[in-house]
């Protein structure tokens, strides 16, 4: 595997003619005859089945490849009309693409629901069931990479040049279960039954280097160049992924890279008998793209998530510039007029020294001119306030595997601590806070700092969360760099979380006010206006408890845990993590708990709360979190004396799908982080939309939901983010505890094992967390606030046409929270892009 200069062993598959008269036929039809037709013709020729196949998979494989052709004839125009008009194009790199299931939504946006419901009928299938036969698409976590997801869907609906990098993970983060109250993980292989989505094309594979050393040279002019030697390659191979826009003949591309060995195998050593040894190259190539987010916590794995990064990084940039190549030869003078690389957080940041390596290494350009390139064509976006989780990595590891990119970070940081000299002269504090290399013990490469050096624009994702950054974490480039800094705040694709997900719903707007929100999603605004029709409410709650039964149904099959309908549906999922204060709800859970144990019913609201999301492997507090929510659930959903008004479940392995149920069917949405820590969130917008109520602190894009749909249907509890900061300053959870009689009877059950009663300690770190006073989350500051606002929630929900006037006026007014406007808000202020129509 070493050498730099071995041909790759999948050559270019380029004709050497013209292909026109091969691609060119004539369209395909979009009506149920010419569905049912292909259907049968791949079930039956391609896929080789017939009559005797009783599995739902071929036909499901069927319909996709039927729907897949016609996604190729409009990504060709597509792109046919990308070239013609000479477009400029964004390119959106990101580890993360959480796409959840792809036919639903690609019928949606082709228009063809209805007609492949009749094909199918026709054939005696059920669409339903063949949408459920497709696996929820591994390649993302939580937030950023269903971001990511509606981006694309957004870009495509605008008709904008842009493409999606990301990497072809075999297996997803994990599959969740519960055994005995605790997260068990198991490995989720969402490519077991192939993907029959993508399209391979091995004609692009790419090369990408790792350790080996550099070694300079000079050429025929004396001048100086260097050139990585002695690596261990791997190959790229990318398959492709059609995004397409809504209904417009607008297909976008998402290519993911998966990694192979540069050879099969050692012959050599397969003949000597070292089978193990002769493929031990490619299974260490093919590592890389096995498992999204290895567990770093060891050195094999901060290597593996690195190597991961560079992966990505190299492979994208590469697949660019030989376009740019095939039509401009080695000339770059207008490269970065007519190409932009968005960073979706700092792991794809390799990409800033990985274009300066290829500009000067492999195309001769001087340090001047690619500099020039590489900081007016990246961009980036940050996705956290959490000072822990900006990316670092130990510059003796970073120069192991990647020497030459350690040595361009190297002299990129010399120029830039030079200009920060110039500007704060003799400040040698604001130096080592500014470099890129943070010196210690174990030296480190600074990652978000490196992103925004090379960068031209740098955004938060929220009002709130842009203003931190600027003020905060980023202080000092700010400082010198304002014009960088800009917000974008995030937004969800309503045509999958209304359209797709909420047909009833969907079908209701439309009769109401027409269907041009689908793509224009301030026009939900006309609803307001129906709010205060009697009949129209009526309408309304229909929907909603007809989809408050659907997500019940679920509750029972996954959870064992009978939901009732008319109870108000409290949801939180989310991943688990402290911040996102998962631990306050099921706090609040205890309160009520232990007023129902104490005779508190009268005027009770029944409740079904409904807490889902995954953990990280190595994160103790988190899934010990999970363990006290499950453990609470047994004994509240076991009471006689409770169970009839107050449920509580534990949904395991929460995803896309799972959201496309639980959004639809909630009434009070749980945003509940402590001020100043969530960037932004979207699952607040996806429940917003839907027509649930925000119980929530003033973070993240909250902050900007509830100035959209006024405080009167918002549940405001807790400290500011300013009070948050002031608030640490001689924090004492004890005297709040003591002073608070509800607090003080939740801590009693936690601290008399009532709820670990034949594991004795099992929630003594819980306890000692919330007692601390060093807590960062100040979980008792807030507890008194959140129970008086799920109180007024309560008090609210029984009045139900005051509920529904107020479900109705959230969906109303959720219309700045689409990805469109986010989209469109990139493009006119970072991509510049002009929209591109293909030919009809």
């Amino acid at each position: 595997m070493k050498s730099v200069t071995s041909p790759s062993p999948l050559k270019p598959l380029r004709a050497s003619k013209p292909t026109a008269e091969l691609s060119e036929l004539p369209p395909l039809g979009m009506d149920a005859d010419a569905l049912a037709l292909d259907i049968r013709r791949y079930f039956g020729t391609f896929l080789g089945r017939d009559k005797y196949c009783r599995s739902s998979h071929y036909p499901y494989q069927a319909l996709v490849l039927a729907l897949r052709d016609r996604l190729m004839e409009r990504w060709r125009q597509t792109r046919y009309a990308y070239e013609e008009a000479g477009a400029r194009h964004a390119y959106y790199m990101s580890l993360e693409f959480l796409m959840g299931r792809t036919l639903g939504n690609a019928l949606l946006n082709l228009g063809l629901d209805a007609a492949a419901e009749a094909a199918l009928h026709r054939l005696g299938l059920d669409l339903e069931e063949l949408i459920d036969v497709e696996h929820d698409a591994g390649l993302g976590n939580g937030g950023l990479g269903r971001l990511a997801a509606c981006f694309l869907d957004s870009c495509a609906t605008l008709q904008l040049p842009v493409m999606g990098y990301g990497i072809r993970y075999e297996y997803g983060m994990f599959r969740q279960y519960i055994e005995s109250g605790r997260q068990v993980e198991e490995p989720d292989h969402w490519l077991r039954d192939g993907n029959p989505w993508e399209l391979e094309r091995p004609e692009h594979t790419r090369r990408i280097h790792y350790y080996g050393r550099t070694e300079f040279y000079k050429d025929a002019r004396g001048r100086q160049h260097a050139r990585w030697v002695d690596s261990h390659d791997v190959l790229a191979v990318p398959f492709d992924t059609p995004i397409p826009g809504y209904r417009n003949g607008t297909v976008n591309v998402l290519r993911l890279w998966s990694a192979a060995a540069t050879d099969e195998f050692d012959l050599g050593e397969f003949n000597a008998g070292s089978y193990t040894e002769s493929v031990a190259a490619k299974n260490a190539a093919e590592n890389i793209t096995m498992v999204l987010y290895p567990n770093d916590a060891s050195e094999n794995g901060k290597e593996l998530r690195l190597k991961q990064q560079y992966f990505l990084a190299s492979a994208s940039l590469q697949d660019v510039l030989e376009r740019w190549e095939l039509r401009h030869g080695n000339d770059f003078s207008a490269f970065a007029d007519k190409n932009c690389f968005q960073l979706n957080d700092t792991h794809p940041t390799c990409a800033v020294p990985e274009l300066m390596r290829l500009l000067i290494d492999e195309h001769s350009l001087e340090w001047d001119a690619a500099w020039a390139i590489v900081s007016r064509t990246m961009a980036y976006t940050n996705h956290t306030l959490l000072p822990e989780a900006l990316e670092k990595w130990p510059v003796r590891l970073f120069g192991l595997l990647l020497p030459r990119l350690l040595e361009i970070i190297y002299e990129i940081n010399a120029r830039f601590l030079i200009a920060v000299a110039r500007r704060w002269p003799g400040d040698s504090e604001r130096l080592a806070r500014m470099s890129l290399i943070e010196e210690g013990p174990e030296p480190q490469v600074r990652m978000a700092y490196l992103a925004i050096v090379g960068s031209f624009s740098v955004n938060g994702v929220a009002e709130l969360h842009s203003d931190l950054l600027q003020q905060g974490l980023f202080r000092d480039f700010f400082e010198l760099w304002p014009e960088k800094f800009n917000n974008k705040t995030n937004g969800v694709t309503q045509r999958r979380w209304i359209a797709a997900a909420n047909p009833g719903m969907a079908r209701l707007v439309n009769a109401t006010i027409g269907e041009r929100w689908i793509t224009r999603l301030d026009d939900l605004r006309g609803l307001a206006r129906h709010a205060d029709d009697a009949a129209f409410r009526s309408r309304w709650h229909e929907v909603k408890r007809a989809n408050k039964v659907r997500l019940a149904e679920m509750v029972r099959r996954d959870c064992g845990v009978d939901f009732d309908p008319d109870a108000l549906f409290d949801v939180q999922v989310k991943r688990i993590h402290e911040y996102k204060r998962q631990l306050l709800n099921v706090l609040h859970v205890i309160h009520l708990y232990a007023r129902l144990k104490d005779g508190e019913e009268s005027e009770w609201t029944r409740r079904c709360v409904l807490i889902g999301g995954k953990a990280a492997p190595g994160y103790f507090m988190a899934k010990r979190i999970i363990s006290l929510i499950c453990r609470v659930a047994e004994a509240v959903n076991e009471d006689e004396e409770v169970r009839d008004w107050l449920k509580l479940a534990f949904l395991p392995n929460y995803r896309v799908s799972a959201m496309e149920v639980i959004a639809p069917g909630t009434d009070l949405s749980e945003q509940i982080s402590t001020a100043g820590k969530e960037a932004s969130g979207t699952g607040n917008m996806k429940f917003m939309m839907n027509g649930a109520a925000t119980i929530g602190t003033l973070d993240g894009a909250n902050i900007e939901i509830r100035e959209e749909v006024g405080d009167e249907n918002f549940f405001l509890f807790g400290l500011t983010a300013e009070e948050v900061e002031a608030a640490r300053r001689g924090y004492d959870p004890n005297a709040l505890i003591a002073a608070d009689p509800d607090l003080a009877r939740v801590m009693a059950l936690l601290e008399s094992g009532h709820f670990n009663q034949f594991e004795p300690g099992l929630f003594d770190p819980i306890v000692q967390a919330i007692r601390s006073p060093h807590d960062p989350w100040l979980v008792a500051a807030d507890f008194r606030s959140y129970v008086d606002a799920q109180e007024r929630a309560a008090v609210a929900y029984r009045d139900r046409e005051r509920w529904t006037r107020m479900s109705i006026l959230n969906t109303a007014a959720s219309g700045k929270f689409s990805t469109d406007r986010t989209m469109a808000e990139y493009n006119a202020e970072i991509w510049q892009l002009a929209p591109v129509a293909p030919k009809a």
